[in-house]
């Protein structure tokens, strides 16, 4: 079961994607469950009641589904909450040592988009990176949790991300800061689905990101330094999981950081790819030019 929303911004349809008894793949309109996949539907259950509409035969399907864009799984999450420098050879290629405790940093909620929506280069950006990540859909609140076990138990599911960064704005200098470098519009593009905890292997997945056809990263889950329990167990001494919140876990090498590959330009196409959670294309151009330095 892969839980999609479909539709314009604003106006997505929530949708469950399985294969019906003749083997077809389809998409289910589950608006008469549910008129959003958000926090307050996954706190609920709402997973749960999908699928038990889905075994008994009760959510028609959507018949225009081919033909609509394809939004962001999870409707606008509370908190996108990071974990930095997660792969060692990431780290490595960063100039950095391995973390001996997770990195954490946010980025706004408003900079999540659709997985296919056209991605703007901020005007000043020079240094613009892609990073496959993969992404922790949060389903219940928690805080101050106790063992790797409840935090296992607080993920909902699991999406692809990409985590798009201005190196210049986060890395050099005094001014170098971690939000500025991780805050601009359309920068964490998430989908095409994201799919249920208990139909999927977050600790053995094979991530990939190409740029113009090009290999770039090519990686497993399985090298987290810190794996996804121990990630959500260390942020809930620090701050509330809500439902619907979303956890990027960090990237593998092979991002332009490295020095051996270039920085996104006007016209790439960056695809990213997880086993099971599906590929993300996005085709960058240049917003208009401004004077301004506080980009």
């Amino acid at each position: 079961m892969k839980i999609a929303r479909l539709g314009d911004p604003g106006q997505e349809i929530p949708v469950v994607i399985a294969t019906d008894s003749n083997g077809t793949e389809q998409s289910y309109d589950a608006r008469s469950l549910t008129a959003e996949i958000d926090g307050a539907f996954l706190a609920n259950d709402g997973l749960s009641a999908l699928r038990k509409a889905l075994n008994n035969g009760s959510l028609p399907i959507l018949a225009n589904a081919a033909g609509l864009r394809i939004g962001s799984p999870v409707a606008r999450p509370n908190n996108v909450i990071c974990i930095g420098m997660n792969y060692a050879a990431h780290a490595a290629e960063s100039g950095a040592q391995p973390p001996t405790i997770p990195v954490v940093f946010l980025k706004p909620n408003n900079t999540v988009t659709g997985p296919y929506d056209a991605a703007p280069l901020p005007p000043l950006a020079q240094k613009y990176d892609w990073e496959v990540e993969l992404g922790v859909v949060i389903g219940r609140e928690v805080s101050y949790l106790s063992s790797l076990e409840e935090a296992a138990g607080a993920v909902a599911g699991y999406v692809i991300a990409n985590d798009l960064s201005e190196r210049e704005y986060q890395l050099p200098g005094a001014a170098g800061q971690w939000t500025k470098g991780k805050s601009l519009p359309k920068s964490t593009p998430l989908g095409p689905w994201f799919v249920p905890a208990d139909e999927v292997d977050g600790n053995n997945l094979r991530l990939r990101s190409w740029v113009n056809g090009e290999p770039r990263q090519d990686s497993n889950t399985a090298d987290l330094i810190f794996d996804v329990p121990t990630a959500i167990h260390h942020l809930s001494q620090y701050m509330v999981l809500e439902a619907g919140d979303v956890i990027l876990t960090g990237t593998p090498e092979g991002v332009a950081l490295s020095g051996r590959f270039p920085y996104i330009q006007d016209g790439d196409v960056v695809e990213v790819e997880i086993d099971g959670l599906g590929r993300q294309r996005q085709e960058f151009f240049r917003v208009g030019a401004t004077t301004s330095q506080e980009a």
